[in-house]
């Protein structure tokens, strides 16, 4: 149990903070930001999910850097940014600020990457994650900040970068889940 994969664990011991943050009824006040409000309860989740997004990075930064790297990391990093997504995106939709056909979408092709993961573990083969499928969960936790924020400070525009974010983030899982598939198909074809 090192730094990073303590640094991990902490990414998953925030979620349930998180969903208090967003589930409880907390009456905290409002913020009026443009054309729309914040309440301060999803401003107050808004940080937390970035400063537990942005612990994705630091544990992998740290694990490389000092050569930390471990199979319980290996497993725990994508887990937790699987949970943290998809408990943000189900948030989200209850909330009425993500469309739930997106929020399917996202979280089937997080099912099944994991599925062709342990059909590889099954084979003894480890398919790394590749920069499309980083770029995927970079533009999943803009969308998501971005969406608790109620699209602040964009709202003071009239940009929906929320609602872009979202789409875009949309397409980046879609085409990593596609290239992840094609790159390993051959893991489910010569599987026994």
């Amino acid at each position: 149990m090192n730094i990073p994969n303590k640094i991990t664990l902490s990414r998953i011991f925030l979620i349930p903070i998180f969903i208090i943050l967003l589930s409880v009824p907390f009456n905290w006040g409002v913020w009026d930001i443009g054309e729309s409000s914040l309440p301060i309860s999803h401003l107050a989740a808004a940080i937390l999910f970035i400063v537990a997004s942005t612990t994705d990075w630091v544990d992998g930064y740290y694990a490389r850097k000092y050569n930390l790297v471990t199979n319980l990391g290996k497993f725990l990093d994508p887990l937790a940014d699987k949970l943290l997504v998809a408990t943000a995106l189900i948030l989200l939709v209850e909330l009425g600020l993500a469309p739930a056909w997106v929020t399917i979408i996202i979280i089937s092709r997080e099912f099944a990457i994991t599925g062709l993961r342990l059909v590889a573990a099954g084979e003894g083969v480890v398919l790394a994650a590749g920069s499309m499928g980083k770029l995927k969960t970079v533009t999943q936790m803009v969308a998501i900040a971005a969406l608790l924020l109620h699209n602040f400070p964009f709202s003071y525009m009239g940009l929906p970068f929320a609602t872009i974010m979202l789409y875009v983030a949309l397409f980046f899982t879609i085409l990593s889940g596609y290239d992840y598939f094609v790159k390993n198909w051959h893991v489910m074809r010569d599987s026994k």
